[in-house]
């Protein structure tokens, strides 16, 4: 079953699994964003809208998902918010290189097939100078977890990867400066993270 097809069925039982755990983690995350100053910030795998809630009201977002069932069920979380919705793949962005100020990335990196392609589309799609969010699960190097890396091949086909090691996705991308790095939930298995991408182009 692919991952469009299993989150379409996903949709109308996401929240009930995840939004009361992951409130406060997203709230810390998205008080990254620029506070003052307008941006352009991309909301990739918007999921159900889920961070709308704590987003600053004076920037432009693009909410983009695989799904068209996630992105109906954001739409009444938009209240106030100059928001775009785009049905399209984290892996493969239908946009423009260095079309936005800032990424937002909740719980998508560890879902897709291909996390690197993941994370390597956000920077090419940020500008010099922006900034990637980061929320989601990780192992560290030399992590055992051998449930988890032996539910993946499982879990992996309906919902979530559990086996991403952050620092070899990131050794991935080129370009991208690690600014902080917190752990969120789980005792630090999920992380709060935050990119800059240098002056170069990734």
């Amino acid at each position: 079953m692919s991952l469009k097809t299993s989150y379409r069925f996903i949709a109308p039982f996401y929240d009930i699994f995840i939004e009361h755990a992951s409130r406060e983690a997203r709230q810390r995350s998205v008080l990254r964003l620029p506070q003052q100053s307008a941006a352009q910030v991309l909301l990739s795998g918007v999921g159900t809208g889920l961070d709308f809630p704590f987003l600053p009201g004076q920037h432009d977002y693009v909410a983009l998902d695989l799904t068209a069932a996630m992105l109906a069920r954001s739409r009444d979380r938009a209240r106030g918010l100059r928001m775009a919705w785009v049905q399209g793949d984290s892996m493969a962005l239908p946009f423009a290189a260095h079309s936005f100020d800032c990424v937002v990335l909740h719980l998508i990196v560890a879902v897709v097939p291909q996390p690197q392609r993941c994370l390597a589309e956000a920077a090419r799609v940020l500008k010099p100078g922006g900034r990637i969010l980061l929320f989601d699960k990780f192992l560290r190097r030399g992590e055992r977890a051998w449930v988890r890396r032996a539910l993946t091949p499982l879990v992996g086909q309906l919902a979530t990867r559990l086996d991403v090691v952050f620092e070899d996705v990131l050794e991935t991308v080129p370009g991208l400066r690690v600014l902080s790095d917190e752990p969120a939930l789980a005792r630090g298995w999920f992380r709060l993270i935050e990119l800059k991408k240098e002056d170069a182009d990734v």
